[in-house]
């Protein structure tokens, strides 16, 4: 049975996979680490998993930004350079991906990955107070972490959110609170000027992506709600089995098995 010229299992581990991304990226980031894997689970190409993610990842991070702005939850002054910033980091990110064969990609997938889970997995608790310090000095700090990780962002995008909020905080020393609501705007930023530069070069699953980011926006919303009640995140042995599966796919592809 097909849905949109996909057949239908595709559609349910993407949605399915979207979805618990979605719902852990809108509490501590790192959402990329699962739905990027679930497309590529399903079959999507490389550069088309990429582009198709970024396009259900910024229709549902736009859930969860409304309400941690809704809620307070953004410094403004320290948020509107950080998007702009963002937005062209993501840009050439993404124009430097396109140029890059899948195969190494693949290669970094399998390097990424491991370390993103560690840091994810070993990560301690986040400060619940703003830490004094040079504003000019916490906003250089800010605005270069949203230009460096926007690029990333672009380029590659998983752990995207997580590396932005333990910047924010360890080093910016925010609260958690304000850290997640600019966390959630530069990531829009990010995910909007990434998507444009894949939609220009064709490599979206336009019906594919906008069917996931149902699922998506589901799960930024719930998540931030959950996050705003200090609510605990997404189980973490669903992020090992994911990574196990995905290992497992690309080192058969990159050996020439599967």
């Amino acid at each position: 049975m097909d849905f949109f010229g996909y057949p239908l299992w595709v559609v349910a581990l993407v949605c399915v996979g979207v979805f618990c991304a979605s719902f852990m990226d809108a509490i501590g980031g790192g959402g990329g680490i699962i739905s990027l894997p679930s497309y590529l689970l399903a079959g999507v190409p490389m550069h088309f998993a990429l582009g198709t993610n970024k396009l259900s990842s910024c229709i549902g991070t736009v859930a969860s930004t409304v309400r941690y702005v809704k809620n307070g939850c953004a410094d403004w002054v320290l948020g509107i350079p950080s998007i702009a910033l963002a937005l062209v980091g993501a840009h050439f990110g993404t124009r430097l991906q396109l140029m890059i064969d899948e195969r190494y990609l693949k290669v970094v997938l399998l390097i990424v990955l491991p370390v993103i889970a560690a840091i994810l997995l070993k990560k301690k608790d986040l400060p619940e107070t703003r830490k004094s310090m040079n504003e000019w000095a916490r906003r250089a700090i800010i605005w270069g972490f949203s230009l460096v990780v926007g690029a990333y962002d672009g380029f590659y995008g998983p752990g995207t959110g997580t590396f932005l909020l333990l910047a924010f905080c360890y080093i910016g020393k925010i609260d958690v609170r304000t850290a997640s609501g600019n966390v959630k705007l530069v990531n829009l930023a990010s995910n909007v000027g990434a998507l444009a530069t894949s939609l220009s070069a064709g490599k979206v699953l336009v019906p594919l992506g906008l069917i996931s980011a149902v699922f998506a926006t589901a799960g930024q919303y719930l998540g931030a709600g959950l996050a705003l009640k200090n609510g605990s995140k997404i189980v973490r042995p669903v992020i090992l089995v994911v990574l196990t599966l995905l290992a497992g796919k690309v080192l058969l592809e990159l050996f020439g098995i599967a």
